[in-house]
């Protein structure tokens, strides 16, 4: 029979398309995504704690502006809390009455809220727009990468040829659940291994023995061999760190949510030693097109259980992390794949839109509200969304530089060449050597006049020297227009722009420097 050429990278580049999934007593895996091991950078024990939002969670309706507030009540009178339920937690912002979980957070300077994140052009398809922010792609990109899989291939893109080894005996990452994130997706395979159960990860065992057939077959079955003794390498590491790990915060007693399990199992872990960089957890039913909340009970239903779920188990996973004392090296992020449309519909729900906030949770995040709240008109459309401010991938930028220690050129390779690093942790806290610095919003200027305007809009905004990036968006993200204006002192700029051809409605103009990220809605007549 003649040799085949069919190689052990060729049967991993056709498993990245086409999982072959294994399941070894309660512990999921597949032949590419699941034989992760991998060494943290030893400069560096910094963890990242991803909790994805499956559908789409309505920012709307978790964190409210009191001056927004009577406008909000007006496109959303069948859905929205009352306001004298809303907690308040910093000056005119309350979160929904269900997070008293993060009020606590917040309350202990543990908190980051990051408010309008998105991206130009949303896409709102769930499966490409959640393909769009675990690629950290543009919305006209298409990669099969994710964005921490091209992170760690800068450093291992050999893997997962020769892990486990004495130098790298720990995975590099874990996703809690059934299917690995495609976050960590990399040019051979998934870094990320799957798993239900820390202290019974079980083991598999490798095909009958005797000689390999030298063809296709023997090199599948080869690498189906080398993942299953990976996997049984890693899941005595896992076991034991489950085993040496433990729990000290009482909050997780009155939990039985799959997330508050989850975060309890990932608390345990690393304070049993397991020195996996990144974790990832998900919690789904955030697509509330119907019966966000119950009818004349607004506080109550579909949406208030998602969140209560969400803020009692960060609460209990920082208040864990503090008692374990081991808060400095741990942060976490939610993401979701998009907000939700700014009107209510007539089915108590709310349909995919646009940008929406983020929650970062960690002794080492910044205690702050970045960003604008959003600013509602009574006259916006059925199908208006709240406008993008903060580009998703320049979250994810400062994560990797002033968390992860990845300096910036890699960043750039990783993500894109324009990014923004963004004040997300507190100064004692960053790994690397530089500080940037994001203005605050009363530091920030942009006048858009006349408003409304039918023929010629003028622009003036402040921004410090170096090109500034002004982007045109209408009413449902979608770029219409952009310039980049060079600025060569950090004075007042002017700059004016014919909207002559335009459509009549709402429009917004975006502008973003390394210092400066200001979005402000105009009408056009």
């Amino acid at each position: 029979m003649k040799k085949s050429n069919y190689t052990r990278r060729d049967f991993l580049k056709i498993s990245s398309l086409v999982p072959l999934p294994l399941l070894i007593s309660g512990f999921p895996i597949s032949a590419l995504s699941s034989s992760g091991y991998g060494a943290v950078e030893n400069e560096n024990d910094k963890i990242l704690v991803l909790i994805q939002l499956n559908g789409g969670n309505d920012g709307l309706s978790t964190i409210f502006h009191a001056d927004q507030y009577a406008n909000l009540q007006t496109v959303r009178n069948n859905i929205i809390v009352p306001e004298n339920t809303i907690i308040n937690f910093h000056k005119e912002y309350g979160f929904h009455p269900s997070l008293t979980g993060m009020k606590e957070v917040w309350d202990t300077e543990n908190l980051g809220i990051i408010q309008n994140v998105g991206y130009p052009n949303q896409n709102r398809s769930h499966f490409r727009s959640t393909d769009i922010w675990n690629t950290a792609t543009s919305a006209e990109e298409f990669d099969n990468k994710g964005w921490i899989g091209r992170y760690y291939d800068l450093n291992y893109s050999d893997y997962p040829n020769g892990y486990p080894n004495s130098t790298n005996p720990h995975p590099f990452a874990l996703t809690f659940g059934k299917i690995v994130s495609a976050t960590c997706q990399g040019v051979n395979t998934n870094y990320s291994l799957s798993l239900l159960d820390p202290f019974n990860p079980g083991n598999a065992y490798v095909s009958a023995g005797g000689e390999t057939p030298q063809n296709c077959y023997g090199n599948v079955l080869s690498y189906v061999n080398d993942t299953v003794a990976q996997t049984n390498a890693f899941a005595t590491v896992i076991q034991d760190a489950a085993n040496s790990g433990n729990n000290q915060s009482t909050k997780w007693e009155s939990l039985e949510t799959e997330l508050a399990k989850k975060l309890k199992n990932v608390a345990r872990l690393i304070s049993g030693g397991l020195k996996t960089k990144i974790y990832i957890v998900q919690i789904g039913g955030f697509d509330t097109h119907d019966n966000q909340v119950v009818e004349n009970e607004t506080t109550t239903g579909i949406h208030t259980e998602l969140l209560k779920e969400l803020s009692d188990a960060v609460c209990a996973f920082q208040d864990d992390l503090s008692l374990l004392q081991v808060s400095n090296r741990v942060v976490g992020m939610t993401y979701s794949e998009f907000g939700r449309r700014i009107r209510s519909n007539s089915a108590l729900g709310t349909d995919h839109g646009t940008a929406a906030p983020m929650f970062l949770f960690g002794s080492c995040i910044e205690n702050q509200i970045l960003g604008d709240h959003p600013e509602i008109d009574t006259q916006v459309g059925i199908e208006d969304g709240v406008q993008m401010q903060f580009d998703f991938r320049d979250i994810y930028a400062t994560i990797l530089k002033d968390w992860l220690g990845v300096n910036l050129s890699n960043i750039q390779s990783v993500l894109h060449p324009e990014i923004q690093i963004l004040p997300l942790f507190k100064s004692g806290c960053i790994t690397s050597t530089s500080i940037h610095q994001q203005n605050s919003d009363s530091d920030i200027q942009l006048q858009l006049y006349p408003n409304p305007e039918s023929n010629l809009l003028n622009i003036e905004f402040s921004a410090n020297s170096g090109q500034t990036y002004i982007t045109v968006f209408d009413s449902i993200g979608g770029v219409v227009a952009q310039q980049i204006a060079e600025v060569n002192s950090p004075t007042l700029q002017r700059i004016s722009i014919d909207i002559a051809n335009y459509a009549t409605g709402s429009y917004f103009i975006h502008i973003k420097n390394k210092t400066t990220t200001k979005s402000k809605k105009f009408i056009k007549n």
